[in-house]
């Protein structure tokens, strides 16, 4: 019999995690078993921490992306060495991308091994620093905690930019003592996030340009979350349109005067002042390009040095916690009149509602197909029933996405975000479920994309996570179909089989239920609601096409992401030469 490894105490280097997680308030890890990570994995277990164990590592650092998300926390992975790592890379690029605060754990062989060609032996921290605000191997226990310490702090973006981390730990040192004179209380307590104030120059000059704008516009992102009510109240004050662009959907309610999502287009072209709060001007925003935007200044309020000066400056830059940020805005402000235009926001607002109202009635009026498919608008008017306005939805796909993210209204939002990272549905939709218990959480994805991490309908049954999953199916990549079909005259690899998502998910113990007739979605979903986890495969019509289907997005113009915003770009590129 080979020789037991030692006991894992919680002063062993493992023990330490996990009594430092749950001393943070980490009461769930999304984690993939592995040899070089077991203490770690039998300590978080020891210490009432919550295993979620997926059935791929990427799904791991997803779920973890939106337990933290939907929590407003730091979201915690555990993956093991090698492929463990490569597998969990896609899903670190994107909460990278995201700007979320995950932490993801590994381990390394032992040390006496390093080097040698040991099992999964491969440098991670090598592959993931481009992708982390933090990434170091851990080889002294000695460091266990101030490492821990100095990785959370980065994740959660105190002082610099948000993100995810990385630790791996050598399995030898995992199984390490840490002197008992180093578990010093200071590094196992939560910190808050420094909270710096707005410079006051800086407030007062973006509270001159707003309220002396005629035709001010408010854009929000990422860092406006946690702030919903101090934005709520500068739109009150301002009265300026405002779009969500998706990543603050949520934060005001669609009923709100100031929102004017059907009028994105419009309202980008004709503003004169721009309020970016904690947004990138990223492809969403056409690059803050004076081809999309016209001559509009700018001001830019983050709690994250890349919102403030990405592609376009702002006349006046304020970089603080964003709820600090809008409030000292509307002290600047108090008792001045805005010289807003009220008679163009009144007008953007009422050909918003004119637009959303045309666009509920269409989805519940969209025709079949010749075939008798069901047009995807239809779907999203019977989930929209079914789930109704409060929900958390997750969006995941190509041309379904596109759909979804127009048509729906929910609570809060989730997507593939700029990286374009489509599969991130179930595990996205487990990781909010799990986050907030009692809420309906969503998830409605193309059958392209659930393919991707479609096993996790495993983790959703065996940890009994109650989400609805509705997969559009018209088996095939549908908009890169279009594509093809119209700019190359042929389809070439992009058609999947007519495959039965609903037959898979009952294998794993899920309710699933296939549709193909749109008289048949209410009482379908009704019982997949009162089943969850539940599966809906719902068959599509794949001649239905998406805004951005239409808009050119699949072929990749040179300048910008959409085909007409490309031409508006070098025009002004011309005229401005």
């Amino acid at each position: 019999m080979p020789s037991a490894p030692p006991p894992l105490t919680r002063d062993t280097v493992a023990g330490v995690i996990a009594r430092c997680l749950k001393a943070r308030g980490i009461d769930t890890v999304f984690a993939l078993c592995g040899g070089h990570i077991m203490p770690i994995w039998m300590r978080l277990d020891a210490e009432g921490i919550r295993i979620v164990d997926v059935r791929d590592e990427r799904a791991a650092v997803y779920m973890a992306h939106a337990h933290g998300h939907m929590a407003g926390g730091l979201g915690v992975a555990l993956v093991t060495a090698g492929p463990g790592v490569t597998n969990a890379m896609t899903g670190i690029a994107n909460a990278h991308v995201a700007r979320a605060p995950v932490l993801v754990l590994s381990g390394v062989p032992p040390q006496p091994q390093e080097n040698r060609g040991a099992l999964q032996d491969i440098v991670h921290t090598d592959l993931v620093r481009s992708l982390t605000r933090y990434a170091r191997t851990v080889r002294d226990p000695a460091l266990v905690l101030q490492e821990l310490d100095e990785a959370m702090a980065r994740a959660c973006g105190h002082g610099g930019e948000p993100g995810p981390v990385y630790l791996d730990f050598p399995t030898d040192t995992l199984r390490a003592t840490v002197p008992a004179a180093l578990q010093r209380d200071e590094l196992f307590l939560a910190r808050p996030a420094p909270r710096p104030q707005p410079e006051p120059a800086a407030v007062a000059c973006a509270a001159e340009l707003l309220w002396g704008a005629r035709r001010p516009l408010v854009i929000s992102g990422r860092g406006a979350r946690g702030a919903g009510r101090e934005l709520v109240a500068l739109l009150d004050a301002l009265g300026a349109p405002y779009l969500d662009t998706g990543e603050g959907k949520g934060l005001v309610p669609d009923r709100h005067p100031s929102v004017v999502a059907a009028m994105r287009g419009s309202v980008m072209s004709e503003a004169d002042v721009v309020l970016t709060v904690g947004r990138r001007l990223d492809f969403q925003l056409g690059y803050g390009s004076p081809a999309i935007f016209g001559n509009a200044q700018f001001v830019r309020i983050s709690d994250a040095p890349s919102e403030l000066r990405d592609n376009r400056r702002g006349a006046a830059e304020v970089l603080a916690p964003v709820d600090l940020a809008l409030t000292a805005l509307l002290a600047a402000a108090r008792g001045r009149t805005p010289a807003i235009d009220r008679a163009w926001a009144y007008a953007l607002r009422e050909r918003h509602e004119e637009r959303a109202a045309r666009l509920q009635a269409a989805m519940r009026s969209a025709p079949a197909d010749a075939q008798g498919l069901m047009h995807p608008n239809t779907l999203l008017a019977a989930v929209q029933d079914a789930i109704g306005t409060a929900a958390v939805v997750v969006a995941d796909g190509g041309d379904f996405l596109a759909f979804a993210r127009v048509g729906l209204q929910c609570g809060a939002y989730l997507d593939p975000g700029s990286l374009g990272c489509i599969g991130i549905g179930t595990a996205f939709g487990i990781g909010a479920q799990l986050a907030t218990p009692g809420r309906t959480v969503a998830v409605l994805t193309g059958d392209g994309a659930f393919g991707f991490n479609a096993m996790e309908i495993d983790t959703a049954a065996r940890h009994r996570v109650p989400i609805l999953i509705v997969v559009a199916n018209n088996g095939a990549w549908q908009i890169e179909v279009h594509d093809q079909t119209l700019n190359h005259g042929k389809v070439v690899g992009t058609r999947l089989q007519d495959a039965d998502h609903a037959a898979m998910a009952r294998a794993f113990g899920l309710y699933g239920e296939r549709v193909e007739r749109a008289v048949d979605l209410p009482a379908a979903l009704a019982r997949a609601m009162a089943r969850l986890p539940a599966l809906v495969d719902v068959k599509v019509s794949p001649a239905a096409m998406s805004s951005d289907a239409k808009t050119g997005l699949a072929w990749v113009p040179d300048l910008q992401p959409l085909a007409a915003w490309d031409e508006a770009e070098r025009a002004w590129r011309s005229s401005a030469g």
